[in-house]
């Protein structure tokens, strides 16, 4: 009987030694059981990754289009690959033709989400690739063009995007008016109401009619803005809006948190957009776009998107309330 017990503490250990020496040599698995064999992607040095100045000079019409910006911006066209971090989710993404709303509607969908996109008439081309885009990552597209002064417009393109999506669990207030002004004498009464009925009227006409909609685990998503804290002499409209953006989200986390519904922000840097050739900058400050920065560069849209998807992620589900910086090593949320 003693020799049949060590004959077994023998083939326990031999068996143990014979599978951990398995492990050593296999494939890792995945959660899932497939091998994954994927190679790691190289190390990226930031400070090259993109484009730097000194940038063309160049100007187009508000509200701009990207196909016509040089260099044309990166929103993660060709290198955002998604893993389903968002699959089945429902967005209304504003400005979502261009910049990071563009980098956000790409990313949602490759993540699993059906989207709906907001822009203006002028912006239908830039759109229409969106659109595209979100198309070909096998989820549904909505496109609602429409001008956000508008209280009603804003009241229609939320029941719009619930209606034709079948609900919504995300809503990004990402579309904003910049114009660089040398001086508060410089601005009318008519931008100044421009500026703050797109910045800040729009988010709240749109929150108050998305909120009957928006169920424990849904999230909404500001674009706030480094000017909200570090304010540039010439924007002086556009960083009140920022500094406003960053306290809206603030403010209603707390207000919306018992509810289950998480409220945060992302505030980018100098990104090249859009908004930088259409009188965002003045052409001195537009050829050393983003030089000032650690990195010595502007960031780009693709940068962004896993931002706006990493608050969006119900694995971040304790996250509400936060202001996420991207601004090249200056500024701070």
């Amino acid at each position: 009987m003693e020799e049949e017990n060590k004959f077994s503490r023998r083939q326990v250990l031999s068996g143990l030694g014979a599978s951990l020496a398995v492990a050593a040599v296999s494939p890792v698995l995945s959660a899932e059981g497939a091998v994954d064999s994927a190679a790691a992607e190289p190390l990226k040095d930031p400070t090259t990754a993109y484009p730097k100045p000194p940038f063309k000079v160049q100007e187009q019409p508000w509200p701009g289009l990207t196909s016509q910006m040089q260099p044309r911006p990166d929103h993660g066209e060709k290198s955002y690959k998604g893993s389903g971090r968002l699959k089945g989710r429902k967005a209304l993404i504003t400005g979502g033709d261009s910049g990071m709303g563009r980098a956000a509607a790409i990313a949602y969908a490759r993540e699993g989400a059906d989207v709906a996109i907001n822009y203006l008439p002028a912006e239908e081309a830039d759109a229409k690739e969106v659109v595209d885009l979100i198309k070909a990552a096998g989820q549904k597209a909505v496109a609602i063009p429409g001008d956000l002064r508008e209280e009603a417009f804003c009241k229609r393109m939320v029941e719009e995007a619930v209606r034709q999506l079948g609900g919504l669990d995300i809503v990004v207030s990402n579309a904003a008016r910049q114009q660089s002004n040398k001086s508060i004498l410089d601005i009318s009464t008519e931008q100044f109401d421009w500026t703050i009925k797109t910045n800040i009227y729009a988010p709240f006409w749109i929150i108050k009619a998305a909120l009957p909609h928006l169920k424990p685990g849904a999230v909404i998503i500001g674009t706030t803005s480094e000017q909200a804290t570090d304010p540039s002499a010439d924007l002086y409209d556009y960083a009140q809006t920022k500094a406003a953006t960053t306290n809206f989200v603030r403010s209603l986390a707390k207000q919306l948190g018992p509810k289950g519904i998480r409220v945060n922000g992302v505030a980018p840097g100098p990104i090249w957009t859009p908004l930088q050739v259409t009188g965002g900058s003045t052409p001195e400050k537009l050829q050393k776009f983003g030089g000032d920065t650690p990195l010595g560069r502007p960031g780009q849209p693709a940068e962004l998107g896993s931002i706006y998807v990493q608050l969006a992620d119900p694995g971040a589900s304790y996250a509400t309330g936060q202001i996420y910086g991207a601004a090249g090593g200056n500024g701070h949320p």
